[in-house]
């Protein structure tokens, strides 16, 4: 796949633009906490970042498609770095949390689903039969950056300064937003219907079904990392709590290799629904962990399913959204993926914080659950592959 025309240059400035996924909030907290010693204020300010990504990200898709995306990347990345670097200065100059919020909101507002936007312009770029394995590439590009991001931020904050973070965010989105931008070998072409903009993904049975499904896997996987992190607190070995972490990306990572390799005979439907049913089978047994080693084992097996679950869900979708709303659909689920780990992580916190790390691990269960049901429940919906054809209008005779 890599050896087509212009893919290995998307997919290498896709990752750079992308790489502030994994840096943003940390870069954030680590900022605020080191100029005002406020946890508080820290949290308050990057959930308003991550809260209003959410809720711009679909807004940006649907605006992508209509206009095109190179637009969309060249103004959003402007945008972008005029909030980041209020966002910044306010922070150093110790101004009220009110304006640090309303920096981070416009920050939020302008970052794109730059994993939206990938998905879609792969889809119209790769070939149908090759489609799967860009998408496997795509998760396996994204378990790379949250495996890295966290340690670039840590070692630009400790050993630069403490808005390095920040900053090399505001560059790696610019640069990234502008290369793939110019790639016009991938740009996705909409085609709406005559006299009106392409019908709205969200209007769409099937990708409905996949947001709830996402939200599940990201309530799962927020309660996960809070399995993970309470675990290493309660045998007095936080530091291992950033080891555990690494371990589902590498169960996760390893997994999508595999998965995309494999040219699997079943539809993405009746997949979506395996991976969900592995995926929540998989965290089952971090309520029984009793070591270290033994909690160490079961992280790479809860995150052996990750990867293969979004792969399947983001093949589907493909299929599902109309034409013209790929980047809108691919938005959605991202955003209802990050609202469903923003719940998780908070549930599960407060599980965990009475009741020890097994009741943030059943919390875990009960999001996979929700993404299992939904992906069986819902098949009638994910099986149709495409939008319903719509009545032609009748003429006078």
């Amino acid at each position: 796949m890599l050896r087509a025309p212009g893919a290995a240059a998307l997919a290498f400035w896709g990752m750079v633009g992308r790489f502030p996924i994994a840096m943003r909030s940390l870069s954030c907290l680590m900022l605020i906490s080191a100029v005002t010693r406020s946890l508080a204020d820290a949290g308050t300010v990057a959930a308003a970042m991550l809260v209003s990504q959410g809720v711009a990200s679909p807004v940006l898709g649907r605006l992508a498609d209509r206009l095109s995306q190179r637009r969309v990347l060249l103004t959003a990345c402007l945008a972008h770095g005029a909030g980041m670097t209020l966002l910044v200065v306010s922070i150093l100059l110790e101004a009220p949390l009110w304006l640090l919020i309303l920096a981070a909101v416009a920050t939020g507002c302008a970052s794109v689903s730059f994993t939206s936007f990938m998905r879609a312009r792969w889809a119209s770029m790769a070939d149908r039969g090759l489609l799967r394995t860009a998408y496997a590439l795509e998760s396996m590009l994204d378990e790379t950056i949250f495996l890295l991001g966290p340690l670039l931020v840590t070692l630009l904050a400790t050993a630069v300064h403490p808005a390095a973070g920040l900053i090399a965010c505001a560059v790696l989105t610019t640069t990234g937003s502008i290369a793939v931008a110019l790639h016009r070998r991938s740009e996705p072409v909409s085609e709406p219907a005559p006299g009106r903009g392409p019908r709205r993904a969200i209007s769409v049975a099937g990708v409905r079904v996949l947001m709830v499904a996402y939200a599940g896997m990201g309530f799962l996987l927020g309660a996960v990392d809070v399995t993970l992190i309470a675990f290493a607190q309660e045998r007095s070995a936080s530091g291992l709590a950033g080891v555990f972490l690494s371990l589902t990306a590498v169960g996760s990572l390893s997994a999508g290799v595999v998965y995309g390799a494999v040219d699997w005979k079943l539809s993405q439907a009746r997949l979506l629904s395996i991976t969900t049913s592995a995926l929540t089978l998989g965290v089952v047994p971090l309520a029984f962990a009793d070591s270290p080693l033994a909690m160490a084992f079961l992280a790479v097996v809860a995150g052996v399913a990750i990867s293969p679950g979004l792969i399947a869900g983001s093949t589907l979708l493909e299929s599902l959204a109309p034409k013209g709303s790929l980047s809108e659909g691919f938005s959605w689920l991202t955003s209802a993926g990050a609202l469903g780990i923003a719940l998780g992580t908070a549930v599960g916190g407060r599980l965990a914080d009475p009741g020890g790390f097994e009741q943030a691990a059943w919390a875990a269960v009960g999001g996979g659950l929700l993404a299992m049901g939904l992906s069986l429940v819902g098949q009638p919906a994910l099986l149709r592959t495409g939008p319903a054809p719509e009545p032609a209008p009748e003429t006078a005779v």
